[in-house]
C-alpha cells in the first residue's frame, strides 16, 4: 500500500500513529504530498478527487481517503481493537469526532493567515474558530478524562494528534491553561513512541 501524507498534517499523523501502534508500518510505503485548496501542487488528485491527504492506495481496490476511513480500514486489517465494542465505541467515536473538529478549526485558522490576502482577513472569524476549539477542550476536560484514562482507542489517538497540532501551530493560545487533567493526559500520551516518531518538525 502507498500512503500519501504530509509531515505536518494532523490527519496524516493520526493514520501513521494508528499504523505504528497496530504494527502495520511495514505494509505501507510513505509518499510525501503537499498542496492547498489554491494550489494542489503534488497532491494525489488521481487517487483522491478531493485533493486531500492522507490518501491510502490499496493493492486490491480503489484508494481510501479521509483519516477516519483509513484508520478504520487499518484497524480492521490488523485486528488491533482500537474501535472497541459498543457501548464504549460510541464514546470513542465521539472523542474522535471532537478531535477531528479541533483539527478542522485549527487548520482553517492557519489557512486564513497563510492563504487569504491580509486586507481580506477576518480576525473575528479566526476567533470564532478558536472558540470552537476552546469549547471542545473544556468538554474534554470536564466530561471525557475517565475515558481517556482507559485502554488505547481511536479517540485517544485522534485527540493526541489534535493537541499536538495545537502545540505546533497555535502554541501562543496556551490551551493547557485551566485544563490540568487534559494537560496531564497529553503529557503522557504525547510521549508514546508512536507519537514521538511522528512528531512534526
Amino acid at each position: 500500500m502507498i500512503l500519501y501524507f504530509s509531515d505536518n498534517s494532523p490527519y496524516a499523523r493520526k493514520v501513521l500513529v494508528l499504523a505504528k501502534e497496530a504494527g502495520l508500518e511495514q505494509d505501507m510505503t510513505l509518499q510525501r504530498a503537499s498542496g492547498s485548496p489554491l494550489d494542489p501542487a503534488n497532491l494525489p488528485l488521481a487517487e483522491n478527487p478531493l485533493g486531500k491527504i492522507p490518501t491510502l492506495v490499496r493493492d486490491d481496490g480503489p484508494a481510501l481517503y479521509d483519516s477516519r476511513v483509513i484508520c478504520r480500514f487499518l484497524d480492521d486489517r490488523a485486528g488491533s481493537g482500537f474501535y472497541p465494542a459498543a457501548p464504549r465505541l460510541w464514546d470513542s467515536l465521539t472523542i474522535e469526532a471532537t478531535a477531528d473538529g479541533i483539527m478542522d478549526a485549527a487548520l482553517l485558522m492557519v489557512y486564513e493567515s497563510r492563504l487569504r490576502p491580509e486586507p481580506l482577513r477576518m480576525p473575528d472569524w479566526v476567533e470564532g474558530q478558536w472558540r470552537k476549539i476552546d469549547r471542545a477542550l473544556d468538554t474534554l476536560e470536564g466530561r471525557w478524562l475517565s475515558h481517556l484514562a482507559g485502554p488505547l482507542d481511536i479517540g485517544q489517538i485522534a485527540l493526541g494528534c489534535a493537541l499536538g497540532y495545537l502545540d505546533l501551530r497555535h502554541a501562543d493560545r496556551v490551551w493547557r491553561s485551566g485544563r490540568e487533567g487534559l494537560a496531564d493526559w497529553a503529557a503522557g500520551f504525547l510521549g508514546r513512541p508512536a507519537m514521538q516518531a511522528t512528531r512534526p518538525q
